[in-house]
């Protein structure tokens, strides 16, 4: 990572510090620092009771690019949106501890916004067995292209059936656009909502580019089988309906304002 005062992206971590997952942590550092082309701040968010900031390895912490904010309230939702306070960067990221991103994976998706000026940019999203070696491509309902503010939620046709049609990890977004949409206060899914937030009120394109690892391992929470309960397909709906909202609203603008 090279040392300029103004980061071009901020990417954003929350975490747990569970001891069996401070090696993921160095190892998605390790794949930060490998980031090209781009200059980065890493706000790391600990979030929860036994979240303790001394656990960070200090490799980490003595990097001048990385920001500690943490929270002792649980939960990834308000560790994301108040690490939002401390953004200086124009874009943001958010990656989850245990995973990490590949060669270029900022670079490609911060020029690209440059380039267009769209609200958000988003890559593919591929499982990464560390066993194997093996890395196999999430093919999302949403294609690889350009979507208009509202067009990602007509490919999630049936909450109940899935997860949204992007993941919120692919995406790079306008730093002011991810504070105007949050991660509300779900305490799972809150990730949809943000996805939805993002994709309805702006602009923005797939690439067919890999630009996230996410690791396969057995402590992921989502892959628990008690993970998918009410909360989990209630957050699904919530978002599900801010998606339609946020649609149906942009389809009546320009609202008219009394002189």
């Amino acid at each position: 990572m090279r040392d300029q005062h103004q980061p071009s992206v901020a990417v954003i971590t929350p975490t747990g510090l569970a001891p069996s997952r401070l090696p993921f942590l160095e190892e998605l550092y390790d794949s930060l620092r490998a980031q090209e082309d781009v200059s980065l701040e890493w706000i790391i968010a600990p979030n929860g009771p036994k979240a303790d900031p001394d656990l960070i390895p200090r490799g980490i912490t003595k990097d001048p690019r990385v920001i500690v904010v943490a929270r002792p309230g649980p939960g990834p939702a308000p560790a994301r949106n108040t690490a939002l306070n401390y953004v200086s960067a124009p874009r943001v990221a958010f990656i989850d501890d245990d995973d990490r991103l590949p060669p270029g994976s900022l670079a490609v998706r911060n020029e690209h916004a440059i380039t267009t000026g769209l609200g958000w940019v988003a890559g593919r999203s591929a499982d990464w067995d560390p066993a194997s070696g093996s890395l196999t491509t999430w093919v999302c309902p949403t294609p690889v292209g350009r979507h208009a503010p509202g067009d990602v939620w007509t490919y999630w046709p049936d909450p109940e059936a899935s997860k949204p049609p992007l993941g919120h990890c692919m995406l790079l977004t306008d730093t002011r656009l991810a504070q105007a949409v949050g991660h509300g206060g779900l305490h799972k899914g809150e990730d949809y909502s943000f996805l939805m937030g993002v994709c309805t009120r702006s602009a923005g394109e797939l690439l067919p580019d890999v630009v996230y690892h996410r690791r396969v391992h057995a402590g992921q929470w989502t892959a628990e089988d008690t993970y998918r309960d009410q909360a989990e397909f209630d957050a699904r709906r919530h978002s599900w309906l801010k998606g339609k909202a946020e649609r149906e609203l942009q389809a009546e603008r320009p609202w008219t304002r009394a002189a």
